[in-house]
């Protein structure tokens, strides 16, 4: 189920992003004003939350949350391939007309 792939990719971002800060649940939670079982639940991604809530918690690990055209995902994906990746091709390519195609 596409909607439950989404909610487990989130919930690995905001992990990782805690871990890399050294912060535990508990702080995450409490900077976002939510309790830990929710955060937790949010992290695992066993449970749905709403996009206030994910702001919160996403300056709270000092991210920003972004919608993005699905035509650019490509391109943002192709942005955060990690340093050494293979391809080191751009992302995408601006025509003459001005449009960007990935």
């Amino acid at each position: 189920m596409v909607g439950s792939e989404a909610l487990l990719a989130i919930g690995r971002r905001l992990k990782t992003a805690r871990k890399d800060l050294g912060l535990t649940q508990e702080q995450v939670a409490d900077l976002a004003g939510i309790s830990r079982p929710r955060y937790r639940e949010i992290e695992a991604g066993s449970a749905a939350a709403r996009t206030t809530t994910l702001i919160n918690i996403s300056r709270a690990l000092g991210l920003e949350l972004m919608l993005i055209p699905h035509a650019m995902v490509p391109a943002v994906d192709a942005l955060l391939q990690p340093d050494g990746a293979e391809d080191d091709l751009p992302a995408f390519a601006v025509s003459a007309d001005g449009n960007a195609n990935a």
